[in-house]
């Protein structure tokens, strides 16, 4: 395991990280390590930074992207008088 140094800390921030780790119940070790790993999991660099992506990835599990469209049945009716 690595160990990591933060310098230059903001008093005021230690102050809440101190906070939140105590409602947790947890140290501020444990409660800086927690929020380390849920900021680094839903960092752009592993979802593909692009939201098709990250949604397909997600709705892959469930089957939903193998659905078949159904055909449409009507042409889609013109809007361009809305504009006007």
């Amino acid at each position: 395991m690595a160990t990591l140094t933060i310098r230059k800390l903001d008093d005021k921030l230690k102050e809440r990280l101190r906070v939140r780790a105590a409602e947790k119940g947890r140290s501020m070790e444990a409660e800086a390590r927690s929020i380390l790993e849920g900021a680094l999991e839903s960092s752009p660099a592993q979802t593909g930074g692009d939201l098709v992506r990250s949604l397909r990835k997600h709705f892959e599990k469930s089957g939903f992207l193998d659905m078949e469209l159904p055909p449409r049945k009507e042409l889609p009716r013109d809007v361009s008088d809305l504009f006007e």
